[in-house]
């Protein structure tokens, strides 16, 4: 993504998340049964969403480096950034469903299917980052990680699904349901649900392209303006002891 690109998603990232606050705090009303902790609804499904979005496209660029027609270092980046953000999100998921859980359900957790496999993919990919921190070249590290990624990968739809394939303590999901449809969502909840889903979608965007740019600068992509500029003053260099 080019660089004007990135801040245009990163100023949409900013507007909406304050929109997200400003009508979930503000504007729309507490529920009937889960009261004020209700408005948890705007913080954790999003965050959810964007875990797995982060890890699916971990996935897919994990795939595009271990085919040798696609293998390019940017899709090692993107894997790399996308796990990044998307263990972020994922524990920022469990932060917050222990924050609502505690005064629903009475406990901060429990080893529901749903919770158990959210921490068992945290911990994975976890384990992914660490792998990356272990010796061998650029090119071995990124094989390796490409398929601890694909391997972690299988557990994103478990998490999602474990709530209809078992009866479990935590509902069922919010908006992602088989039929795409809300649960008990409407009116001013929904739009604002929505707004939250716009906004960390569009913040992980942002985060990610900022941390492919990184990444691009660290291992020498990237730099060619700054090499240029620097064999331009080389260049003055020489033409000025020249003229000495």
């Amino acid at each position: 993504m080019k660089r004007y690109g990135l801040t245009l998603t990163g100023a949409l990232a900013a507007v909406t998340l304050a929109l997200t606050a400003i009508f979930g705090i503000l504007i729309t009303p507490p529920d009937v049964t889960q009261k004020e902790y209700a408005r948890f609804l705007y913080l954790h499904p999003p965050m959810a969403w964007v875990a797995y979005l982060a890890f699916g496209v971990a996935a897919l660029s994990s795939i595009l480096y271990l085919w040798p027609r696609t293998r390019r270092a940017y899709f090692d980046h993107l894997a790399l950034a996308a796990v990044e953000s998307g263990v972020l999100f994922t524990g920022l998921v469990l932060v917050t469903g222990s924050m609502w859980a505690e005064p629903v359900w009475g406990t901060y957790w429990v080893w529901d299917a749903r919770l158990t496999a959210t921490a068992l993919m945290f911990v994975m990919f976890l384990g992914y980052l660490a792998l990356r921190r272990m010796g061998g070249t650029t090119e071995q590290i990124a094989r390796r990680a490409a398929i601890v990624a694909l391997i972690s990968s299988i557990n994103v739809p478990l998490v999602h699904f474990s709530v209809l394939w078992w009866n479990t303590l935590h509902q069922g999901p919010s908006v992602l349901t088989p039929g795409l449809s809300s649960q008990g969502v409407h009116g001013a909840m929904a739009w604002t649900m929505l707004l939250s889903f716009v906004a960390f979608t569009s913040l992980f965007v942002w985060m990610v392209g900022r941390r492919i740019r990184l990444e691009q600068l660290r291992s020498g992509v990237g730099n060619d303006a700054l090499n240029d500029a620097i064999a331009a003053r080389l260049a003055e260099g020489d033409v000025v002891e020249v003229s000495a």
